[in-house]
């Protein structure tokens, strides 16, 4: 058994991604192949591919200015003029949405669902076309069909509740209006005999003694001689059982588990067959074990993995490309990679988006990245009642569920988004709003398919009202788009939050300049970019102003009138302060909350929209000050009031922690007024709270709550240092009476050093430093946004963007808040 895994062939076949044309006609004008002008068509465009992404790079769409897609058949065409005759297979992993599929003029397949996968059987002569009709989606968005009891104001065509294609596009004010359509996956030609090993199925548990348990299925069209099925070192011989399939039951004592990254390694283990003298890779897996903990009140929520609770923090996921709705590893990674490098350990892939390939699952798998996938369900009173609909919902849940078998990543199957809400929002009863498709149809899937995947009924859901946050799993805006003050987020007693701070976060300048010159705020092009709820009057422009004026005490219209470059800055820096303040809350020990998913990861366009990374994959300062909540090992501050000020110390690494906590409260934001310190250890997974006063070891008005005279500070800095190396581990501030208080003009010095094949920047400064920027040509800083306290020197580590060779010394310009001084450093 010492031969090298070869990969087997498991149905990928011939990948038909080239030689490609598309012809666009009115809606109905062609009712064949044979009735098309073919001289009309447009060469070489990608499969797997939209109808956007063909036309726009032709040059004739601007996903900025985008016209509709949806009144018009689209038709793709590719001839077969060298393949060997015989029998084979067609298969379409994704068709968007009203398909047609003819072979040599005959109509072969007919598919009304985006999210499912088709094969269809061809006769090759040698001479062969094939043809994909995608119907025009606008005429049948007005057909009737079973009543709905409630309509929704997200999207702006009820239609698409009958039919299986994804919201995006539908939705004004929160994406573009670019409709899908075309082969959005990969189109694959399979000669029936490349399948001798087909129909894999891999499940693995981890028992709560730890040990692994492995179950392999598999078809296989030949004769073996002793297929061994072989896993982190242990093997048993498979079995052909009645049902025609090979199948084996693995024990391993004592598996080496997955964990998600933030809390360990995400261990993969290679499942392999040996089978005579051939070895083949059937696949990987990782193990793991989930399961919901509703606390002791029954109205939590926290998800726990191989027995540990963890806090799961990170984003909701919206395309890694709003005109290609790709899915290769390619267009994951950047999105990905930047997110596990921010500490998320979650990603939620929200019910208003599409499923996702595997390729994303085996990257999540890879880099210790929990799913919570909703199914392809929101808003919508779906009529489930009806058979045929009922059917492809069936359908298209098997084929997820199949095709994601071996993820450990996948974490959380919830039935959709804000069905529940909606509905309950709209004064319904219960028992109008929950019904069979949420209740019955999907949970029974996912249990007889993902058995160690916990369901969930709907997000959000539990509680009083569906929507409530102190029960379950909710949608949390009390900070954000309802304007509630920073506490808010302690005293709504939040849960879970699978959707949260949402807000209009600005991107860098070099990102507007190459991509959005225009004036900031009003210029239509900017405003157009700028999400917003449907038939408000308000935008999530405005909420950031809101807490603006809210943190810093300015009006954000005179500000923005009388000096743009301070208005820019603090409406990008407030947003990080805000979210890293409520995750803060979120993390103390005390706190009920485990869990939140900012709304969301990235933005579809360039421009101040919801994403803490931009369109182009430059991250906002959001993300910044996320990364530095969401540390695996991190101190914060919450202000008590007349109890103090708490610090927060949270572990969550497997290994113990040694460390030592100072804390110094600064007058003019650099004259020490009192300190303490103290060493403290901590075990793997512990966290504690300690106030300020225990360290002082005597009282002084750190919140400045008591106020028995003049303020005394005007900012509280504290310090989790590694006690050998004096390495800063986490850094926390508070500003007694707010952060405008605590503005100085601080002339901060820089140092650039080069060591091995990283160029660093340290900085320092005599003076506290609010809300440092450092935009460096060709790099990237490791932290930014960040505030800067005197006599603590800050190393940050430079990564190089793309195209910039380790040669270039880096340069550019440092900004602070409060202050119009730029620092240039070269």
């Amino acid at each position: 058994m010492e031969s090298v895994p070869r990969p087997i062939s498991t149905g990928d076949g011939q990948h038909l991604d080239d030689a490609w044309h598309l012809i666009l006609t009115a809606s109905g004008e062609a009712s064949g192949p044979d009735q098309l002008r073919r001289e009309s068509a447009l060469p070489d465009v990608p499969v797997p591919g939209t109808v956007a992404e063909a036309l726009e790079r032709a040059g004739r769409f601007e996903r900025g200015a985008p016209f509709p897609l949806n009144q018009q058949d689209a038709w793709y065409i590719r001839a077969f003029g060298n393949e060997p005759a015989g029998m084979a297979i067609l298969r379409f992993e994704g068709l968007a949405t009203i398909a047609e599929v003819y072979w040599n003029g005959s109509r072969v397949l007919q598919s009304a669902n985006m999210f499912l996968a088709s094969d269809v059987t061809v006769e090759l002569t040698g001479k062969d076309e094939l043809a994909i009709c995608f119907r025009a989606l606008a005429p049948l968005l007005n057909r009737k069909g079973p009543r709905a009891r409630w309509r929704t104001q997200l999207m702006n065509e009820q239609g698409l509740r009958l039919l299986r294609t994804t919201p995006l596009g539908y939705m004004p004010g929160w994406c573009p209006e670019i409709h899908p359509a075309g082969p959005w996956r990969p189109v694959k030609l399979l000669r029936l005999d490349e399948e001798p090993i087909a129909n894999i199925d891999i499940h693995s548990e981890l028992t709560g003694g730890g040990d692994g348990i492995l179950s392999v299925s598999f078809a296989y069209s030949g004769s073996f001689e002793r297929p061994v099925v072989e896993c982190s070192g242990c093997s048993i011989e498979a079995v052909l059982n009645e049902d025609g399939r090979w199948h084996a039951r693995l024990d391993i004592p004592g598996a080496t588990p997955w964990w998600p990254h933030t809390h360990g390694s995400p261990v993969l283990h290679d499942v392999v067959l040996h089978a005579g003298q051939e070895t083949y890779r059937l696949g990987r897996t990782g193990f793991r074990s989930l399961e919901i903990d509703r606390g002791g009140d029954s109205q939590g929520f926290a998800l726990i993995v191989n027995g540990k609770r963890i806090f799961c923090r990170g984003a909701v996921w919206s395309s890694a490309d709003i005109v290609r709705l790709p899915g290769k590893r390619r267009d994951y990674a950047p999105w990905l990679r930047l997110a596990a490098d921010a500490g998320m350990n979650m990603i939620r892939v929200s019910g208003i988006t599409a499923y996702e390939s595997n390729d994303f699952f085996d990257l999540c798998d890879e880099l210790g990245i929990l799913v919570w996938q909703d199914f392809m369900f929101a808003n919508f009173d779906y009529p489930v009642k009806d058979a045929e609909f009922a059917a492809q919902v069936g359908a298209e849940a098997r084929q997820f569920l199949k095709r994601t078998h071996a993820a450990p990543s996948l974490a959380v199957l919830c039935g959709g988004s804000e069905i529940y809400q909606q509905g309950s929002m709209l004064g319904l009863p219960e028992t109008v709003w929950k019904g069979p498709l949420t209740e019955e149809i999907l949970p029974s899937l996912s249990r007889s398919l993902r058995p160690d995947v916990p369901y969930i009924a709907n997000s959000p859901c539990d509680g009083a009202l569906p929507f409530i946050a102190n029960a379950g799993v909710s949608h949390y805006y009390g900070v954000s788009a309802y304007c509630r003050p920073l506490d808010d987020a302690r005293r709504a007693n939040v849960r879970f939050a699978t959707e949260c701070l949402a807000f209009s976060n600005v991107p860098e300048a070099r990102t507007l300049t190459a991509h959005l010159n225009v004036p900031a705020v009003h210029h239509p092009r900017w405003k157009a970019r700028v999400p917003r709820d449907n038939n408000v009057s308000w935008d999530f422009e405005d909420v950031r102003e809101a807490y603006l004026a809210m943190l810093y005490g300015f009006d954000p219209t005179t500000l923005r009138r009388e000096d743009m470059p301070s208005y820019l800055h603090l409406s990008r820096a407030v947003t990080a302060e805000v979210m890293e303040a409520t995750f803060a809350e979120w993390r103390r020990p005390g706190s009920s909350c485990w869990g939140g998913l900012v709304w969301m990861l990235q933005d579809l366009l360039p421009g101040a929209g919801w994403g803490i990374i931009d369109s182009t994959g430059e991250p906002k300062a959001a993300w910044y000050g996320l990364k530095r909540a969401w540390r695996t090992v991190n101190l914060t501050l919450t202000d008590e009031g007349i109890n103090g000020l708490a610090l927060h110390i949270v572990n969550e690494r497997p290994q113990g922690l040694e460390a030592s906590v100072e804390v110094t409260s600064l007058r003019a934001g650099k004259q020490p007024v009192v300190s303490g310190r103290r060493d403290l250890t901590l075990k793997p997974g512990q966290s504690m709270t300690l106030a300020a006063t225990d360290l002082f070891g005597a009282f002084f008005d750190t919140t400045y709550a008591y106020r028995f005279g003049p303020l005394s500070h005007d900012v509280t800095v504290a310090r989790l240092k590694d006690p050998q190396s004096g390495t800063v581990l986490a850094e926390a501030f508070h500003f007694p009476q707010g952060r405008t208080k605590a503005f100085h003009d601080a002339a901060i010095e820089t140092a650039l050093t080069l060591e091995g094949n990283v160029w660093f920047l340290e900085l320092t400064t005599p003076v506290l430093a609010q809300s440092v920027h450092v935009d460096i040509e060709g790099y990237r800083p490791d932290d930014n946004w960040f505030h800067l306290a005197p006599g603590e020197p800050k190393r940050l580590g430079l990564s190089p963007r793309d195209g910039t060779t380790l040669s270039a010394r880096p340069t550019g310009e440092i900004r602070i808040a409060g202050s119009s001084r730029i620092v240039w450093f070269e």
